[in-house]
Protein backbone atom coordinates (compact mmCIF):
# COMPACT_ATOMS: atom_id res chain seq x y z
CA UNK A 1 0.00 0.00 0.00
CA UNK A 2 1.91 3.12 -1.19
CA UNK A 3 4.32 3.57 -4.67
CA UNK A 4 6.81 5.58 -2.27
CA UNK A 5 10.59 4.77 -1.70
CA UNK A 6 9.18 2.05 1.37
CA UNK A 7 6.89 0.57 -0.90
CA UNK A 8 9.14 0.16 -4.01
CA UNK A 9 12.27 -0.80 -2.16
CA UNK A 10 9.99 -3.82 -0.69
CA UNK A 11 8.40 -4.06 -3.82
CA UNK A 12 11.91 -4.57 -5.92
CA UNK A 13 13.10 -6.91 -2.95
CA UNK A 14 10.53 -9.32 -3.36
CA UNK A 15 10.03 -9.47 -7.18
CA UNK A 16 13.66 -10.62 -7.07
CA UNK A 17 13.08 -12.88 -4.76
CA UNK A 18 10.26 -14.60 -6.99
CA UNK A 19 7.62 -13.39 -5.26
CA UNK A 20 3.95 -11.97 -6.86
CA UNK A 21 3.97 -8.48 -5.24
CA UNK A 22 0.89 -5.97 -6.21
CA UNK A 23 1.54 -2.36 -5.24
CA UNK A 24 -1.21 -0.04 -4.58
CA UNK A 25 -0.61 3.76 -5.14
CA UNK A 26 -3.32 6.67 -4.84
CA UNK A 27 -1.74 9.12 -6.75
CA UNK A 28 -3.08 9.06 -10.80
CA UNK A 29 0.18 9.83 -12.40
CA UNK A 30 3.88 9.84 -9.92
CA UNK A 31 5.63 7.23 -8.01
CA UNK A 32 7.79 7.78 -5.63
CA UNK A 33 5.61 9.76 -2.87
CA UNK A 34 7.02 13.14 -1.70
CA UNK A 35 10.15 11.55 -3.49
CA UNK A 36 8.58 12.51 -6.62
CA UNK A 37 9.58 14.54 -9.83
CA UNK A 38 7.16 16.50 -10.88
CA UNK A 39 6.81 17.26 -14.70
CA UNK A 40 5.66 20.16 -16.27
CA UNK A 41 6.39 21.68 -20.19
CA UNK A 42 9.91 20.21 -20.11
CA UNK A 43 11.15 21.10 -16.80
CA UNK A 44 11.31 18.86 -13.63
CA UNK A 45 10.67 19.52 -9.86
CA UNK A 46 11.28 17.59 -6.88
CA UNK A 47 9.09 17.71 -3.84
CA UNK A 48 11.54 19.52 -1.05
CA UNK A 49 14.49 18.08 -3.09
CA UNK A 50 16.18 14.78 -2.01
CA UNK A 51 20.10 13.62 -1.65
CA UNK A 52 20.59 10.53 -2.18
CA UNK A 53 23.56 9.95 0.35
CA UNK A 54 23.64 6.69 3.41
CA UNK A 55 25.46 5.41 5.58
CA UNK A 56 24.20 1.73 4.57
CA UNK A 57 25.92 0.31 2.06
CA UNK A 58 22.81 -1.45 1.55
CA UNK A 59 20.87 1.02 0.84
CA UNK A 60 23.70 2.23 -1.74
CA UNK A 61 23.50 -1.11 -3.15
CA UNK A 62 19.58 -0.77 -4.13
CA UNK A 63 20.28 2.20 -5.62
CA UNK A 64 22.84 0.89 -7.87
CA UNK A 65 21.17 -1.84 -8.81
CA UNK A 66 17.74 -0.41 -10.02
CA UNK A 67 19.61 2.32 -11.67
CA UNK A 68 23.27 1.66 -12.37
CA UNK A 69 24.26 4.70 -14.60
CA UNK A 70 22.30 7.78 -14.26
CA UNK A 71 23.52 9.40 -10.80
CA UNK A 72 25.60 12.56 -11.30
CA UNK A 73 27.85 14.08 -8.46
CA UNK A 74 25.83 17.19 -6.77
CA UNK A 75 28.17 19.58 -4.60
CA UNK A 76 26.18 20.77 -1.48
CA UNK A 77 25.59 24.71 -1.86
CA UNK A 78 23.20 25.91 1.00
CA UNK A 79 22.18 29.38 3.20
CA UNK A 80 20.29 30.71 5.58
CA UNK A 81 18.49 33.96 4.11
CA UNK A 82 18.16 36.37 7.25
CA UNK A 83 17.37 40.10 7.70
CA UNK A 84 18.55 40.85 4.21
CA UNK A 85 21.78 38.98 4.23
CA UNK A 86 22.93 35.37 3.58
CA UNK A 87 24.54 33.24 6.09
CA UNK A 88 26.52 29.75 4.72
CA UNK A 89 25.46 26.57 6.32
CA UNK A 90 27.61 24.87 7.49
CA UNK A 91 27.92 27.91 8.98
CA UNK A 92 31.84 29.41 7.99
CA UNK A 93 33.11 31.50 11.18
CA UNK A 94 34.47 34.55 8.79
CA UNK A 95 31.16 35.04 7.17
CA UNK A 96 28.77 34.90 10.18
CA UNK A 97 30.94 37.19 12.30
CA UNK A 98 30.71 40.06 9.36
CA UNK A 99 27.24 39.07 8.74
CA UNK A 100 26.04 39.69 12.48
CA UNK A 101 28.91 41.86 13.92
CA UNK A 102 31.02 41.74 17.02
CA UNK A 103 28.40 42.75 19.02
CA UNK A 104 25.84 40.30 18.23
CA UNK A 105 29.07 37.44 17.52
CA UNK A 106 29.86 38.16 21.62
CA UNK A 107 26.28 38.26 22.64
CA UNK A 108 25.84 34.90 20.59
CA UNK A 109 28.65 33.18 22.84
CA UNK A 110 27.94 34.54 26.18
CA UNK A 111 24.43 32.76 25.40
CA UNK A 112 25.84 29.78 23.88
CA UNK A 113 28.34 29.18 27.39
CA UNK A 114 25.26 30.54 29.35
CA UNK A 115 23.37 27.38 28.16
CA UNK A 116 26.38 24.99 28.56
CA UNK A 117 26.51 26.36 32.01
CA UNK A 118 22.89 26.22 33.26
CA UNK A 119 21.21 23.63 30.54
CA UNK A 120 17.67 23.20 30.59
CA UNK A 121 16.38 19.97 32.45
CA UNK A 122 14.58 17.85 31.50
CA UNK A 123 14.67 18.04 27.65
CA UNK A 124 11.34 18.43 26.39
CA UNK A 125 10.81 20.44 23.35
CA UNK A 126 12.32 21.58 20.54
CA UNK A 127 13.41 25.14 22.28
CA UNK A 128 15.14 23.20 24.98
CA UNK A 129 17.09 20.68 22.88
CA UNK A 130 18.71 23.40 20.49
CA UNK A 131 18.70 26.08 23.34
CA UNK A 132 21.21 23.86 25.29
CA UNK A 133 23.49 22.80 22.27
CA UNK A 134 23.25 26.62 20.33
CA UNK A 135 22.12 29.06 23.13
CA UNK A 136 19.01 31.10 23.01
CA UNK A 137 19.82 33.98 21.32
CA UNK A 138 21.43 31.60 18.36
CA UNK A 139 18.35 29.53 18.61
CA UNK A 140 15.91 32.90 18.15
CA UNK A 141 18.26 33.58 15.48
CA UNK A 142 18.74 30.74 13.32
CA UNK A 143 15.97 28.29 14.39
CA UNK A 144 12.63 29.59 15.61
CA UNK A 145 11.30 31.30 12.84
CA UNK A 146 12.33 28.74 9.95
CA UNK A 147 11.06 25.58 12.54
CA UNK A 148 7.51 27.50 12.79
CA UNK A 149 7.14 28.16 8.87
CA UNK A 150 7.34 24.17 9.00
CA UNK A 151 5.44 22.87 11.93
CA UNK A 152 3.39 25.86 12.29
CA UNK A 153 3.49 24.89 15.72
CA UNK A 154 5.54 27.06 18.43
CA UNK A 155 8.84 25.54 19.10
CA UNK A 156 8.19 25.04 22.68
CA UNK A 157 5.05 22.45 21.69
CA UNK A 158 7.56 20.40 19.02
CA UNK A 159 9.43 17.44 20.50
CA UNK A 160 12.65 17.84 21.28
CA UNK A 161 12.94 14.20 19.72
CA UNK A 162 12.71 15.89 16.21
CA UNK A 163 15.75 18.19 16.87
CA UNK A 164 17.58 15.67 17.94
CA UNK A 165 17.02 13.28 15.14
CA UNK A 166 17.29 15.79 12.72
CA UNK A 167 19.93 17.53 13.34
CA UNK A 168 21.49 14.98 15.46
CA UNK A 169 25.10 15.09 16.41
CA UNK A 170 25.48 19.06 15.73
CA UNK A 171 26.20 21.84 17.81
CA UNK A 172 27.60 25.09 17.82
CA UNK A 173 30.90 24.02 18.55
CA UNK A 174 30.84 21.29 16.41
CA UNK A 175 29.30 23.40 13.05
CA UNK A 176 32.83 25.99 14.07
CA UNK A 177 34.66 22.74 13.76
CA UNK A 178 33.18 21.78 10.52
CA UNK A 179 33.97 25.34 9.21
CA UNK A 180 37.56 25.10 9.37
CA UNK A 181 38.40 21.68 7.70
CA UNK A 182 39.15 20.64 4.47
CA UNK A 183 36.00 20.90 1.78
CA UNK A 184 37.05 17.62 0.95
CA UNK A 185 36.71 15.99 4.10
CA UNK A 186 33.37 14.77 4.99
CA UNK A 187 32.07 16.44 8.35
CA UNK A 188 30.79 14.07 11.41
CA UNK A 189 27.31 15.58 11.31
CA UNK A 190 24.97 14.10 8.15
CA UNK A 191 23.51 17.35 8.36
CA UNK A 192 27.05 19.03 7.42
CA UNK A 193 27.72 16.83 4.41
CA UNK A 194 28.75 18.84 1.51
CA UNK A 195 28.31 16.53 -1.84
CA UNK A 196 26.01 13.96 -2.33
CA UNK A 197 24.21 11.27 -5.20
CA UNK A 198 21.67 12.45 -7.08
CA UNK A 199 19.75 11.26 -10.57
CA UNK A 200 20.47 13.49 -13.40
CA UNK A 201 16.32 13.74 -13.85
CA UNK A 202 15.62 14.00 -10.12
CA UNK A 203 14.57 11.26 -7.06
CA UNK A 204 11.59 10.10 -9.37
CA UNK A 205 13.61 9.09 -12.09
CA UNK A 206 15.05 6.30 -9.30
CA UNK A 207 11.61 5.32 -8.36
CA UNK A 208 9.97 6.10 -11.80
CA UNK A 209 12.63 3.59 -13.16
CA UNK A 210 12.09 1.01 -9.92
CA UNK A 211 8.42 0.95 -11.07
CA UNK A 212 9.62 -0.32 -14.40
CA UNK A 213 12.09 -2.57 -13.23
CA UNK A 214 9.49 -4.38 -11.29
CA UNK A 215 7.16 -4.66 -13.80
CA UNK A 216 9.49 -6.28 -16.01
CA UNK A 217 9.85 -8.86 -13.25
CA UNK A 218 6.80 -9.65 -13.18
CA UNK A 219 5.25 -7.32 -10.24
CA UNK A 220 2.18 -5.13 -10.63
CA UNK A 221 1.82 -1.32 -9.75
CA UNK A 222 -1.16 0.26 -9.89
CA UNK A 223 -2.07 3.76 -10.09
CA UNK A 224 -5.18 5.66 -9.09
CA UNK A 225 -6.08 2.86 -6.68
CA UNK A 226 -7.09 4.46 -3.03
CA UNK A 227 -7.10 2.48 -0.20
CA UNK A 228 -10.27 2.44 1.56
CA UNK A 229 -10.62 -0.01 3.68
CA UNK A 230 -8.36 -2.93 5.25
CA UNK A 231 -10.34 -6.31 5.95
CA UNK A 232 -9.05 -8.63 9.12
CA UNK A 233 -10.20 -11.41 10.75
CA UNK A 234 -8.25 -13.35 13.19
CA UNK A 235 -6.04 -15.06 11.18
CA UNK A 236 -4.78 -11.48 10.21
CA UNK A 237 -5.58 -9.48 7.21
CA UNK A 238 -7.56 -10.59 4.48
CA UNK A 239 -7.48 -8.45 1.93
CA UNK A 240 -8.29 -4.77 1.08
CA UNK A 241 -10.36 -2.79 -1.02
CA UNK A 242 -10.38 0.45 -3.02
CA UNK A 243 -11.38 2.76 -5.32
CA UNK A 244 -10.24 5.44 -8.20
CA UNK A 245 -11.18 8.73 -9.59
CA UNK A 246 -13.71 7.70 -11.52
CA UNK A 247 -15.51 5.59 -8.88
CA UNK A 248 -14.71 2.15 -9.76
CA UNK A 249 -14.41 -0.23 -6.55
CA UNK A 250 -11.13 -2.71 -6.23
CA UNK A 251 -10.28 -6.06 -4.30
CA UNK A 252 -6.82 -6.97 -3.65
CA UNK A 253 -6.27 -10.49 -1.61
CA UNK A 254 -2.68 -11.50 -0.12
CA UNK A 255 -0.03 -13.37 2.46
CA UNK A 256 1.57 -10.24 3.34
CA UNK A 257 0.84 -6.68 3.22
CA UNK A 258 3.17 -3.79 3.71
CA UNK A 259 1.80 -0.34 4.00
CA UNK A 260 3.76 3.15 3.65
CA UNK A 261 0.32 5.41 4.24
CA UNK A 262 -0.23 7.23 6.33
CA UNK A 263 -0.44 5.69 9.67
CA UNK A 264 -3.65 7.51 10.83
CA UNK A 265 -5.17 6.13 7.07
CA UNK A 266 -4.14 2.79 7.77
CA UNK A 267 -5.70 2.13 11.26
CA UNK A 268 -8.93 3.68 10.40
CA UNK A 269 -9.25 2.18 7.31
CA UNK A 270 -9.32 -1.05 9.51
CA UNK A 271 -12.72 -2.95 9.05
CA UNK A 272 -13.38 -4.29 12.15
CA UNK A 273 -12.56 -0.89 13.15
CA UNK A 274 -9.61 -0.83 16.22
CA UNK A 275 -10.50 -0.70 19.84
CA UNK A 276 -11.58 3.04 21.00
CA UNK A 277 -8.00 3.88 22.29
CA UNK A 278 -6.27 2.80 19.20
CA UNK A 279 -8.72 4.79 16.80
CA UNK A 280 -8.07 7.93 18.97
CA UNK A 281 -4.29 7.23 19.00
CA UNK A 282 -4.43 7.38 15.55
CA UNK A 283 -6.75 10.59 15.15
CA UNK A 284 -4.74 11.86 17.29
CA UNK A 285 -1.72 12.00 14.70
CA UNK A 286 -1.22 15.40 12.47
CA UNK A 287 0.76 15.88 9.81
CA UNK A 288 1.99 19.18 7.76
CA UNK A 289 1.05 20.01 4.33
CA UNK A 290 3.30 20.97 1.41
CA UNK A 291 2.78 23.55 -1.43
CA UNK A 292 5.28 24.02 -4.17
CA UNK A 293 5.53 27.08 -6.66
CA UNK A 294 7.98 27.08 -9.45
CA UNK A 295 9.10 29.80 -11.17
CA UNK A 296 10.39 29.85 -14.97
CA UNK A 297 12.70 32.73 -14.91
CA UNK A 298 14.18 34.27 -17.62
CA UNK A 299 17.89 33.98 -16.42
CA UNK A 300 20.72 31.51 -17.24
CA UNK A 301 21.84 31.78 -13.58
CA UNK A 302 20.01 33.06 -10.48
CA UNK A 303 21.98 32.30 -7.65
CA UNK A 304 24.53 29.83 -6.45
CA UNK A 305 23.05 27.27 -4.25
CA UNK A 306 21.25 24.15 -4.36
CA UNK A 307 18.63 25.45 -1.78
CA UNK A 308 18.35 28.40 0.73
CA UNK A 309 16.88 28.38 3.73
CA UNK A 310 14.80 31.20 4.78
CA UNK A 311 14.65 32.09 8.30
CA UNK A 312 13.20 35.95 7.40
CA UNK A 313 10.00 36.22 9.49
CA UNK A 314 8.95 39.18 6.90
CA UNK A 315 8.08 36.43 4.01
CA UNK A 316 6.07 33.23 4.25
CA UNK A 317 8.34 30.43 1.80
CA UNK A 318 10.05 28.98 4.01
CA UNK A 319 13.11 27.34 1.77
CA UNK A 320 13.74 27.82 -2.16
CA UNK A 321 15.30 25.12 -4.08
CA UNK A 322 17.62 26.06 -7.27
CA UNK A 323 16.38 22.88 -9.72
CA UNK A 324 18.69 23.62 -12.14
CA UNK A 325 21.37 23.64 -9.59
CA UNK A 326 20.96 19.94 -8.76
CA UNK A 327 21.02 18.90 -11.94
CA UNK A 328 21.37 21.15 -15.26
CA UNK A 329 18.69 18.28 -17.07
CA UNK A 330 16.28 19.61 -14.48
CA UNK A 331 15.44 22.28 -16.90
CA UNK A 332 14.91 21.89 -20.78
CA UNK A 333 16.50 25.41 -21.61
CA UNK A 334 19.88 26.54 -19.74
CA UNK A 335 19.29 30.20 -21.05
CA UNK A 336 16.26 29.83 -18.02
CA UNK A 337 16.45 28.92 -14.44
CA UNK A 338 13.71 27.04 -12.12
CA UNK A 339 13.23 27.85 -8.53
CA UNK A 340 11.08 25.85 -6.40
CA UNK A 341 9.22 28.23 -3.91
CA UNK A 342 8.64 25.99 -0.55
CA UNK A 343 5.58 27.13 1.80
CA UNK A 344 4.61 24.47 4.58
CA UNK A 345 0.39 24.68 5.63
CA UNK A 346 -2.47 22.81 6.76
CA UNK A 347 -5.04 21.01 4.55
CA UNK A 348 -7.49 23.99 5.55
CA UNK A 349 -5.57 26.55 5.86
CA UNK A 350 -5.58 29.94 3.16
CA UNK A 351 -2.28 28.71 1.55
CA UNK A 352 -3.77 25.31 0.91
CA UNK A 353 -7.06 26.41 -0.85
CA UNK A 354 -5.52 29.47 -2.59
CA UNK A 355 -5.71 29.57 -6.04
CA UNK A 356 -2.51 28.50 -8.38
CA UNK A 357 -2.90 32.22 -9.79
CA UNK A 358 -2.71 34.02 -6.12
CA UNK A 359 -0.19 31.58 -5.15
CA UNK A 360 1.79 32.12 -8.15
CA UNK A 361 1.46 35.79 -7.12
CA UNK A 362 2.69 35.30 -3.56
CA UNK A 363 5.34 33.55 -4.91
CA UNK A 364 6.97 36.19 -7.42
CA UNK A 365 6.35 38.70 -5.13
CA UNK A 366 8.31 37.28 -2.16
CA UNK A 367 11.30 35.86 -4.48
CA UNK A 368 11.47 40.01 -5.39
CA UNK A 369 11.46 41.02 -1.77
CA UNK A 370 13.83 38.64 -1.26
CA UNK A 371 15.69 40.61 -4.34
CA UNK A 372 16.44 37.01 -6.00
CA UNK A 373 14.56 38.07 -8.88
CA UNK A 374 12.21 41.18 -10.93
CA UNK A 375 8.49 40.08 -11.16
CA UNK A 376 9.55 40.50 -15.29
CA UNK A 377 11.52 37.69 -15.33
CA UNK A 378 9.42 34.92 -14.57
CA UNK A 379 7.65 33.90 -17.70
CA UNK A 380 5.65 31.06 -16.29
CA UNK A 381 4.83 29.16 -12.72
CA UNK A 382 3.71 25.78 -11.36
CA UNK A 383 1.71 24.67 -8.47
CA UNK A 384 2.45 21.41 -6.68
CA UNK A 385 0.33 20.99 -3.18
CA UNK A 386 1.57 17.59 -1.53
CA UNK A 387 -0.72 16.43 1.78
CA UNK A 388 1.13 15.05 4.60
CA UNK A 389 4.14 15.77 3.53
CA UNK A 390 5.69 15.67 7.41
CA UNK A 391 4.85 13.72 10.02
CA UNK A 392 4.32 15.98 13.13
CA UNK A 393 6.24 15.62 16.31
CA UNK A 394 3.99 17.32 19.17
CA UNK A 395 4.29 16.02 22.79
CA UNK A 396 1.92 13.56 22.71
CA UNK A 397 2.73 11.94 19.41
CA UNK A 398 5.32 9.29 20.91
CA UNK A 399 2.38 7.78 23.22
CA UNK A 400 -0.11 7.84 20.28
CA UNK A 401 2.29 5.66 18.35
CA UNK A 402 3.31 3.24 20.78
CA UNK A 403 -0.68 2.87 21.43
CA UNK A 404 -1.17 2.11 17.52
CA UNK A 405 2.48 0.14 17.37
CA UNK A 406 1.83 -2.48 20.15
CA UNK A 407 -2.13 -2.98 18.85
CA UNK A 408 -0.53 -3.38 15.45
CA UNK A 409 2.36 -6.25 16.27
CA UNK A 410 -0.53 -8.62 17.42
CA UNK A 411 -1.26 -9.04 12.89
CA UNK A 412 1.00 -11.98 12.17
CA UNK A 413 0.84 -10.06 8.21
CA UNK A 414 0.48 -6.77 8.58
CA UNK A 415 3.90 -4.23 8.50
CA UNK A 416 3.56 -0.55 8.29
CA UNK A 417 6.90 0.91 6.62
CA UNK A 418 8.39 4.48 5.54
CA UNK A 419 7.90 7.73 6.75
CA UNK A 420 3.99 8.17 6.59
CA UNK A 421 3.49 4.21 7.66
CA UNK A 422 5.55 4.90 10.65
CA UNK A 423 4.76 8.45 11.54
CA UNK A 424 7.90 8.92 11.98
CA UNK A 425 10.41 11.44 9.83
CA UNK A 426 12.41 9.27 7.44
CA UNK A 427 14.91 9.88 5.21
CA UNK A 428 14.46 7.73 2.03
CA UNK A 429 17.27 5.79 3.14
CA UNK A 430 15.77 5.31 6.52
CA UNK A 431 12.30 4.14 4.92
CA UNK A 432 13.86 1.84 2.56
CA UNK A 433 15.62 0.13 5.61
CA UNK A 434 12.48 -0.13 7.15
CA UNK A 435 11.21 -2.38 4.12
CA UNK A 436 14.10 -4.18 3.70
CA UNK A 437 13.73 -5.93 7.08
CA UNK A 438 9.27 -6.16 6.20
CA UNK A 439 11.27 -7.80 3.21
CA UNK A 440 12.92 -10.05 5.60
CA UNK A 441 10.44 -10.72 7.94
CA UNK A 442 8.15 -12.14 5.18
CA UNK A 443 11.32 -14.19 4.45
CA UNK A 444 11.17 -15.89 7.74
CA UNK A 445 12.84 -13.28 10.32
CA UNK A 446 12.86 -11.91 13.14
CA UNK A 447 13.41 -8.01 12.83
CA UNK A 448 11.74 -5.02 14.32
CA UNK A 449 11.27 -2.76 12.03
CA UNK A 450 11.03 0.37 14.55
CA UNK A 451 14.25 0.15 15.56
CA UNK A 452 15.98 1.30 12.58
CA UNK A 453 17.62 4.61 14.22
CA UNK A 454 18.02 8.21 11.90
CA UNK A 455 21.59 7.04 10.85
CA UNK A 456 20.06 4.00 8.85
CA UNK A 457 21.77 1.66 10.64
CA UNK A 458 20.58 -1.54 11.76
CA UNK A 459 22.93 -2.51 14.88
CA UNK A 460 22.16 -6.39 15.91
CA UNK A 461 20.86 -5.81 19.06
CA UNK A 462 17.59 -4.84 17.57
CA UNK A 463 16.40 -8.13 16.51
CA UNK A 464 13.41 -8.69 18.54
Amino acid sequence: MGAGPAGLTAAWQLVRAGREVVVWEADPLYVGGISRTVQAEGFRFDIGGHRFFSKSEEVNKIWRQIMPDDFIECSRLSRIYYKGKYFDYPVEAMNAFFNLGPVETVHILLSYFYARLKPIKPELSFTDWVTNRFGKRLFEIFFKSYTEKVWGTPCDEISADWASQRIKGLSLIEAIRSAFKSKQSEPAAKTLIRSFHYPRLGPGQMWETAANRIFERGGWIFLDRRVQTVHWDETGVTHITGTNQAGEFFQQEGSHFLSSIPLRELMLALDPPPPPEVAAAARALRYRDFVTVCLIVNRAKVFSDTWLYIHDPSVKVGRIQNFKNWSPDMVPDQKLTSLGMEYFCFENEPLWTATDFDLAQLAIREAEQIGLIKASEVKDAFVTRMPKAYPIYDRNYQENVKVIREWVSLFANLQPVGRNGMHHYDNQDHSMMTAMLAVRNIEGGNFDCWKVNTDAEYHEGSKS
